[in-house]
């Protein structure tokens, strides 16, 4: 059977770091605040004229160079993100010319925090009806440049970063075992930016209101996420005929860490196998996951043979999961 095996990982953050205390100084918080409600300590935020492209492409050189893969190689790009360069062309469009893959086609994929996820489930499916052989997804978001660093709920959440792999088919028992995709708009207000589509054009009359703001309602949105979390991940087990003691490693979407330690002690899973990095990235959105499963390699979390699960929640409302033997 071909099943599409990721083949390297790599990830970029922005150079610039802003701490808890360094919002203590410009929005009405505390750090004991920020890291009680969400266990995130810090930040990295994107230089001025630095977008989503720059921190895709430095991502996926990183990625690329770990599989041992050309530009030549790459058949297809797929860059998951909420905050593209532009509204047209594709942010994949960009990466692809800065990267020479000049035989792959390119296009952007938004899912928001669950954007990764869809991503791979994308990848997948195109590596199993042997569409592409070789596939660069992108997880990558300069969300910094568009808060309101006036509203406590959103500011202190968000950080910009960039994750990518490489993805082959090969034949074997090693990839990406099953996938889970779930939705539901009826609770889309819960968290969005109203301002900037065809709904709401930016105009000279609104360019300053709060429609241009990140809206949350957090308690019902925290409330959602836990259910979603936990649906998502009984989900994967179920789909891919494992148990919670076959798993090796759990990368969450790194939103805030009450939600995903709520979400695996509602179906077993042991702390110690969550993989968190929110303390020091935050919510990267579409980024978050393939920033900490390049981390988890690194430290040698993953081995050949590794059960890893990947679940997320995110606007839409989206959710979903995947398992992936390493």
């Amino acid at each position: 059977m071909t099943r599409a095996r990721i083949a390297g990982t790599g990830h970029y953050l922005p150079e610039k770091i802003v701490t808890n205390l360094d919002l203590e100084k410009i929005v009405d918080t505390t750090d004991e605040w920020i890291r009680q409600r969400t266990g995130i300590g810090q930040r990295h935020v994107a230089a001025e004229g630095e977008a989503t492209s720059d921190l895709a492409v430095e991502a996926a050189r990183r990625a690329m160079d770990a599989a041992g893969a050309s530009p030549d190689e790459i058949e297809l790009i797929i860059c998951c993100t909420t905050t593209p360069d532009h509204l047209f062309p594709a942010t994949a469009c960009l990466v692809q010319e800065r990267l020479g893959a000049k035989n792959a086609g390119a296009f952007d994929l938004n899912a928001a925090c669950s954007g990764f996820v869809y991503g791979i489930a994308t990848a997948d499916a195109f590596i199993r009806s042997q569409t592409f052989g070789t596939i660069l997804l992108i997880g990558a978001e300069v969300a910094t440049n568009r808060l309101n660093w006036a509203k406590r709920d959103t500011a202190v959440l968000f950080g910009d970063g960039a994750g990518a792999v490489v993805i082959r088919g090969e034949n074997g028992d090693r990839g990406i075992v099953t996938t889970y995709l779930g939705a539901d708009g009826a609770d889309a207000e819960l968290l969005m930016l109203p301002g900037g589509g065809s709904r709401i054009p930016p105009t000279r009359d609104n360019i300053e209101s709060d429609v241009h703001d990140f809206h949350m309602q957090g308690p019902e949105l925290f409330k959602r996420a836990v259910v979603a979390f936990g649906t998502a991940i009984t989900r994967a087990f179920e789909n891919g005929s494992a148990a919670v003691d076959d798993l090796d490693l759990f990368v969450p979407h790194q939103a805030n860490s009450r939600i995903i330690l709520s979400a695996a002690d509602r179906v077993g899973l042991p702390r110690d196998k969550v993989f968190l990095n929110l303390e020091r990235v935050g919510n990267t959105t579409a980024a978050s996951i393939p920033i900490a499963l390049d981390e988890a390699v690194k430290a040698g979390r993953l081995e050949e043979g590794s059960l890893v699960l990947l679940a997320s929640f995110g606007a839409g409302l989206t959710w979903g999961s995947a398992l992936i033997r390493w």
